[in-house]
């Protein structure tokens, strides 16, 4: 008797590209039949605090990081995320404005946007400058991803990751900069902070940029995987490294 255990993946539908990776997820499913016959996937916009609380991952979009974190305050999906965030059984992934959200500080945001702190980094947001100046490269990620050495990462007013946090709640700055705005939710996550990809030497200036970390089942990336036109591993490794590991 074969065993099917129902998986739902959410993609928090506030605003920005939550279909794309829906899409995206879907697609993996169909490419690879045989490797998930014993799963029954699901793939849901998540919009209520209902549909949050059915799901075993979420995603958080690239998009507006102010307006996802203003909607979801009028929505009343703030608190259900900080919930969401606390729960060690669940994995989140954030890109680009996700990965803003999801972090514990923020330079050069907003007066009163919130950041759910998932992750116990510092972002800086549209770090590359404006939406004239977005990209894509070819990534090197067989590192962490099997045989993925070209993959088209594509960064539009993309954050970097500027500081790697200690995840003590009570941490200062040394300078308590006023313009650094930190997340006011208590969760402290305690997995291992891992830097996944840095853009080395961009634009010969000699930087380190972060721009992929893990920590548990927290994931959060400054690029848009899910415009990777049919390019599907990055979606792929989330599926097996971070929600079917759960």
């Amino acid at each position: 008797m074969t065993i099917t255990k129902e998986i739902v993946v959410g993609a928090l539908a506030l605003q920005g590209a939550f279909k794309e990776h829906l899409d995206y997820f879907q697609k993996v499913i169909e490419l690879h039949p045989q490797q998930y016959n014993h799963y029954s996937f699901k793939f849901v916009e998540v919009r209520t605090e209902s549909e949050l609380n059915n799901c075993h991952a979420l995603v958080i979009p690239g998009g507006e990081s102010t307006a996802i974190s203003l909607i979801a305050e009028r929505t009343h999906m703030l608190q259900p995320l900080l919930d969401f965030i606390k729960d060690e059984s669940k994995s989140v992934w954030g890109t680009c404005a996700g990965l803003i959200f999801l972090a514990k500080q923020l330079k050069n945001g907003k007066v009163n946007q919130k950041l759910l702190g998932g992750l116990n980094v510092q972002v800086v947001r549209n770090a590359f400058g404006r939406q004239v100046n977005s990209f894509e490269s070819k990534l090197d990620f067989s590192s962490f991803i099997k045989d993925c050495n070209d993959f088209p990462a594509v960064f539009i007013r993309a954050p970097v990751i500027d500081k790697l946090l200690t995840g003590d709640v009570n941490e200062k700055d040394e300078e308590e900069d006023p313009n650094i705005i930190k997340s006011l939710n208590n969760y402290n996550n305690k997995a291992s902070l891992e830097v996944l990809y840095t853009l080395d030497n961009f634009d010969n200036n000699n930087n380190h940029l972060i721009v992929a970390v893990r920590q548990g089942n927290k994931l959060g990336t400054s690029f848009h995987p899910e415009l990777a036109t049919e390019d599907y591993r990055f979606h792929k490794w989330f599926i097996d490294e971070f929600v079917l590991s759960k």
